[in-house]
């Protein structure tokens, strides 16, 4: 009789191995790799650029043939920094730029990486009125040179509810 205790022990025992196993599974695929987290800080420096209005910075992370889409519209890096930089020199600049549920994925290759993530922009426009936008962007980062460069966004405006 000395070994039903010991048999539940051993099952209870086995039964909470198998659990804490089921439950780290999630944790360890959750920890970035260096490619995820490297882009994880890209991101955040740059779009910290583009909300401090630090357009060499900002401009300087773009690939010079990256395709941009903005509100439904494609441009080239030219005309985007012409128009941004007409913008902030007439007075729209962002106040706060705030970067939300990132997800990242890199390609096996470690070349190619996709960042999609929710931005809240609050703009201060010439008239001292602000706005605010929320919108989904979508930054594709390409290893050229061997520095990470954005060749493609795609950002989304979430309509206002």
């Amino acid at each position: 009789m000395t070994c039903r205790p010991f048999r539940a022990l051993a099952l209870a025992l086995a039964v909470a191995l198998a659990l804490v196993a089921a439950l780290a599974a999630p944790l360890q695929a959750a920890t970035p790799s260096p490619a995820e987290a490297e882009i994880a800080r890209l991101e955040r420096d740059w779009n910290d650029a583009y909300g401090a209005n630090e357009l060499a910075k900002y401009f300087g992370s773009y690939a010079d043939d990256a395709v941009l889409i903005f509100y439904g519209a494609r441009s080239t890096v030219a005309d985007y920094r012409k128009s941004w930089t007409a913008s902030v020199s007439a007075g729209d600049r962002p106040e706060s730029v705030k970067l939300s549920d990132l997800v990242i994925r890199v390609a096996p290759g470690g070349d190619t990486a996709v960042a999609s993530y929710l931005l809240a922009v609050r703009t201060r426009h010439p008239n001292a009125a602000s706005t605010d936008e929320l919108a989904f962007e979508s930054d594709v980062w390409q290893k050229r040179g061997g520095a990470w460069k954005v060749v493609h966004v795609h950002y989304s405006a979430v309509p206002p509810k």
